[in-house]
């Protein structure tokens, strides 16, 4: 999985009135668990363009003054009025304990389906998985090749080496549906085989 760099200052003061200068000034307050102890930085928060606004899945390596954390970002709050980045959550990573994160889907190949007509519509766009950090993808994959019209596909058919999906078996990552112009046209081909062919005598 890909990193983005954010570098930082750690924090010394975590008051209200501190906390209100940094965001007056263009900066985020964030916390880092996961280790001995939180660790409190700020960023400025055009440093975090690449991070949140943007649907693939990261890892963050946090730079504060020359000491660097890997983490992945775990919460984060907007102001409810102006939409900007309010505060952040990071979880430091360790490389022999598993975590939890979300990954984008992937769509792969062509669906038979769709190309007679089908809609393909697509259930989950982010799945949950649990992994070590050295194993998390950067998507799951979802190959639609072999899906007819009408076809679901579940989760259990997703390939799974390195990382495990959380998510109950019948969650249908994406489906085949039949457009209205499909299901129109096979009505009238139906009602064609059922009448009798014209001049035909009794």
């Amino acid at each position: 999985m890909k990193s983005i760099t954010i570098k930082g200052s750690e924090r010394e003061s975590v008051g209200k009135k501190a906390t209100k200068a940094l965001r007056d000034a263009g900066m985020v307050p964030c916390v880092i668990y996961g280790g001995n102890q939180p660790v409190h930085f700020a960023a400025d928060e055009r440093a975090f363009k690449g991070l949140v606004y943007t649907p693939n899945a990261h890892t963050v390596v946090i730079d504060l003054n020359g000491k660097t954390v890997n983490a992945i970002l775990q919460d984060i709050q907007f102001h409810p009025v102006s939409d900007r980045i309010n505060h952040i959550d990071f979880f430091q990573l360790s490389d022999d304990r598993e975590i939890i994160m979300e990954v984008p889907v992937k769509v792969t190949g062509t669906s038979p389906g769709v190309l007679l007509g089908g809609i393909l519509r697509l259930n989950q766009r982010r799945l949950k998985v649990k992994a070590l950090p050295a194993n998390l993808p950067d998507f799951v994959e979802a190959d639609i090749s072999e899906m007819e019209m009408g076809n679901k596909m579940y989760i259990t058919k997703i390939q799974t080496n390195q990382f495990k999906l959380m998510h109950p078996e019948n969650t249908v990552v994406c489906q085949v549906r039949i457009s209205r112009a499909a299901m129109k046209a096979a009505q009238e081909a139906a009602k064609a085989a059922k009448a009798p062919a014209k001049g035909k005598k009794k």
